[in-house]
């Protein structure tokens, strides 16, 4: 399958009878992708098929969007609480303290099944039986069926907060591409570019969603956000971090494990010591960035979250995160993260075996690239 944008547009537009994309921002994304995709990605019959619909679902969801804004304008005014964003390295626990968040009724997350279709806009009184939250279960029954080691990998449920790699994606500038294809190309290029409008969409997303469901303080998840953090807080001057701190050492074998079995389902190509490589590179670099921004920003937007800590006391972790962050961690907070705490015991879902070595990486040598990172926070368990 070769993918064309223009053809690409054409089909969303079919799909929804409806023309405007909103900025031409996105554009360059696109073809980007596109290129990548054509020359590097070595697709399989099957991933044609998977990334096809990625790309479709990505330009139809931006055009309800733009739909949604050009008949209600007054979505606009909307005012996005906070938002409060976990991010940390791959693996180092950051799903789980999500769902802890997301499970305090103070805060508005992000939803897998209103993050697959933001539109029409949720409301508040059908939200827990919204039909598109059956179709998300349906989707997600399916892809366990097919790929059944993702059950054990990688915690996912229709009605829990998921990342927001749905709302960068209809950007087209988001990391969570390198994740599912092999995209050298456009993963250099990913790597300087402009992300400011990316987040503008993004809010203009939430600000669909709070509109008649809210709250509007946001909790929000991804890894890839460390990455442009700069650009983050031009689109939400107010937003304030958890960041999950493990050993890198004991995250790499993990992160390419999953980032390998993810890939198998697009692409037949398997070279265990390149990707090791890669995600090693990738994934300094987005410590580095990060770091550097928390340096020229301060620390008073940041709570730091032990990887060690969660695992072991993770309602005093929460606690401890708010106390940091200026947060209230109320009665009504305590009893509804100690229910979901209760319901997801660490290791309830099996284990997860990968051998770092496969990947070409050593412990000392993941540690070296991650040096200064292991001298400042606390990341050994």
């Amino acid at each position: 399958m070769t993918f064309s944008a223009d053809e690409l547009e054409d089909g969303a537009r079919a799909a929804t009878g409806l023309d405007d994309f909103g900025s031409p921002y996105y554009r360059e994304g696109l073809e980007r992708t596109v290129e990548s995709l054509n020359t590097e990605a070595e697709l399989s019959e099957m991933g044609g098929v998977i990334q096809h619909a990625t790309i479709s679902n990505a330009l139809i969801q931006r055009l309800k969007v733009e739909a949604t804004y050009a008949e209600h304008p007054e979505i606009d005014e909307e005012v996005v609480g906070g938002p409060v964003f976990v991010i940390g390295l791959p693996r180092t626990g950051t799903t789980a303290l999500s769902q802890l968040v997301a499970a305090d009724p103070q805060f508005r997350s992000l939803r897998m099944w209103e993050s697959q279709a933001p539109t029409p806009p949720p409301e508040a009184a059908t939200q827990h039986d919204d039909p598109r939250i059956a179709q998300a279960e349906a989707g997600l029954q399916m892809l366990n069926d097919m790929f059944p080691l993702m059950k054990t990998l990688y915690n996912s449920e229709p009605t829990a907060p998921t990342e927001c790699q749905d709302l960068m994606g209809m950007s087209f500038r988001t990391f969570h591409f390198d994740g599912v294809v092999r995209v050298p190309g456009y993963l250099a290029w990913l790597m300087d570019c402009d992300m400011v409008e990316t987040y503008t969409f993004h809010r203009r997303v939430l600000k669909l969603l709070q509109w008649h469901c809210p709250p509007v303080l946001w909790h929000l998840k991804t890894p890839v956000h460390m990455f442009a953090l700069d650009a983050l807080v031009e689109a939400y001057p107010n937003a304030k971090f958890m960041w999950s701190h493990r050993d890198p050492a004991k995250v790499m074998g993990s992160v390419c494990s999953l980032i390998r079995y993810v890939r198998s389902w697009s692409s037949d190509r398997d070279d265990p010591e390149e990707l090791g490589a890669e995600q090693l590179d990738s994934w300094a670099e987005a410590t580095r960035r990060a770091m550097n921004f928390r340096k020229r920003f301060g620390d008073q937007r940041f709570a730091d979250v032990s990887f060690a800590d969660l695992q072991t006391d993770p309602i005093k972790a929460l606690a401890t995160a708010y106390d940091r962050l200026g947060l209230t961690f109320s009665d009504d907070t305590e009893r509804s993260v100690e229910q979901w705490a209760r319901g997801h015991e660490p290791g309830s879902r099996g284990a997860h075996d990968y051998d770092l070595a496969e990947y070409g990486l050593t412990p000392d040598g993941v540690r070296e690239r991650f040096a200064e990172y292991l001298r400042t926070y606390d990341a050994t368990a």
